[in-house]
């Protein structure tokens, strides 16, 4: 059952990555729809491993290169 979920989750992050491409091309209304949702998700993801970075006292891709 868990199988089928995943493979849900994975189509639906593949149709909305092709969304995106789509939309930056001009596609039509639904498509620039879907691609914004698809973007706020992704947005949604960072901000909460930011987040949780910080709780935790981690630099998660902070993009500053100090890792020394």
């Amino acid at each position: 059952m868990i199988l089928y979920v995943l493979i849900g989750v994975l189509v639906l992050a593949v149709a909305g990555c092709g969304c995106v491409v789509w939309a930056a091309r001009g596609g039509p209304r639904w498509v620039r729809a879907v691609a914004a949702v698809t973007l706020l998700g992704g947005e949604v993801v960072r901000d909460g491993q930011r987040r949780s970075a910080r709780r935790s006292g981690g630099a998660l891709g902070d993009g500053t290169g100090d890792s020394d």
